[in-house]
């Protein structure tokens, strides 16, 4: 069973039975649900009006004519920008003047998966008290679709792509001029997706020299759109032939973001966030939020330019949940995404690549020496698969009860905060399976640890 409901939206693999993957079926089924709740929650003597877009996943089409279909028998007008990004369709809802937005991505799942991630009026994600609600309306299937006279209407806009980047070299904190007069000389790997598009758009914007590395977007993912270290051989290999300055890595809908450094290396998707925060620190003092899944580097960073860091449950919409609380000025999650809230709330690889360019122009370091300058953290990123028969909160216990002696958390699944090291054990809001994150003063350090607890997990589990 591969269909998924969570703060994360609606996701699944495609094809199957009804029910148990993201069938055609599932698809109108939870479109109806949130325009639905929508229409019952808006009282509006107008058509509500809901902004689409997807990634370049095979499957995209089928999925977005299926969404937009239902929404305009719902009675409900539609803006459809096509291909585009997650950010991207962030941005449009307000500036449309929206009443919501979904972009149909899987994210960095591989190409057999595809998801509705659901919008509010501010192109911000639903809560989850919301997306519980939603839920509860497709479980009853309570819709009820309007008669022939009062369908919805589609417009086309394919010009939101353009409009975002205006958007990003518009903030204060970017530096075009600066950046231009530096020439540097990038590559980009756009996993074949949107990315492959407006990444290299927003660069040249920027005078930057583009090296493209599959920028098709055709969605046939040439590795694991996760950009991780062990999926980007090419990238890291091209770099260094080139001579480029550095590669900039994002997934399918372009709401993540790593870098490769000069010597082919890898810069660190959780070091993203932090560069890119150390440069809006230095300009803008204030406060951060990241997860709890993400580097204490970040905290590092803060604590030096005198701000206050802290750490919320993993997912998007609870790390922009704090972000208001305490009113940071940037924070994200570990996983490269960058919140930027000058411009929204909402992971945005774009913010991330304009600000970290107009970072290094300041700077007279090589991005290699730039990683170097920060705190020296390593992390190591496991998964364990799950099946029905494992009961993950049950397994989770029994590791809370194991170490209660240690400072320890349970706001999001386990973190054990040991003296110079910490572990998160939690299920995953994407996939089926358990994610276990370590992160140490050394590489082997983490990996030792991260052995250790999947390894006990396993066991408990009796796997």
């Amino acid at each position: 069973m591969t269909l998924i409901k969570s703060i994360s939206g609606i996701r699944g693999t495609i094809g199957g039975k009804v029910g148990d993957n993201l069938t055609p079926v599932d698809a109108v089924k939870f479109a109806s649900a949130y325009g639905t709740f929508l229409k019952t929650n808006i009282n509006v003597d107008r058509k509500l009006k809901v902004v689409i877009g997807r990634d370049a996943r095979i499957s995209g089409p089928m999925i977005h004519n299926l969404v937009v279909n239902t929404l305009i028998g719902l009675g409900i007008d539609v803006v459809d920008l096509g291909l585009s990004t997650t950010p991207t369709v962030e941005v449009a809802v307000p500036l449309e003047q929206a009443d919501g937005g979904i972009i149909l991505t899987a994210s960095h799942n591989p190409k057999q998966w595809n998801a509705l991630k659901l919008l509010n009026a501010k192109g911000e994600f639903l809560s989850g008290a919301e997306g519980a609600k939603i839920l509860e309306i497709a479980e009853a299937e309570a819709f009820d679709f309007v008669d022939v006279d009062s369908l919805g209407e589609v417009t086309e806009n394919n010009a939101y792509m353009d409009i975002h980047i205006d958007e990003v070299l518009e903030l204060p904190l970017v530096d075009a001029e600066a950046v231009k007069a530096k020439k540097f000389k990038v590559v980009v790997d756009g996993v074949n997706s949107s990315g492959g598009i407006i990444i290299p758009k927003l660069l040249e914007e920027l005078g930057v020299e583009v090296v493209k590395l599959y920028c098709e977007p055709n969605g046939h993912f040439p590795h694991n759109p996760e950009p991780l270290k062990e999926h980007l051989g090419d990238i890291c290999k091209l770099v260094v032939e080139e001579k480029a300055d550095f590669g900039i890595v994002v997934d399918p809908d372009v709401d993540r973001l790593a870098f490769i450094s000069n010597d082919g290396e890898m810069f660190g998707e959780e070091y993203t966030l932090v560069a890119v925060a150390d440069y809006v620190l230095s300009k803008t003092p204030g406060n951060t939020v990241s997860n709890m899944s993400s580097s204490r580097a970040l905290r590092d960073i803060t604590e030096k330019h005198n701000g206050s860091y802290q750490a919320s449950a993993v997912g998007e919409v609870n790390v922009v949940k704090l972000m208001k609380a305490t009113q940071a000025i940037i924070g994200g999650e570990g996983n490269g995404g960058i919140i930027y809230p000058e411009i929204h709330y909402g992971r945005d690889a774009l913010v991330g690549v304009a600000l970290f360019l107009t970072y290094l122009a300041g700077q007279d370091k090589t991005v290699a020496e730039l990683r170097a300058s920060y705190p020296q953290y390593f992390m190591s990123k496991n998964k364990i698969e799950l099946t029905p028969q494992i009961d993950v909160d049950a397994v989770l216990k029994a590791i809370f009860e194991r170490y209660q002696k240690e400072q320890i958390s349970t706001v999001d699944g386990v973190k054990i905060d040991f003296a110079s090291e910490w572990v998160h054990l939690r299920k995953s809001n994407t996939e089926p399976i358990i994610r276990i994150y370590t992160e140490a003063p050394t590489q082997i350090e983490a990996d030792v640890l991260a052995e250790r607890f999947v390894k006990e997990l396993k066991s408990i589990a009796g796997i």
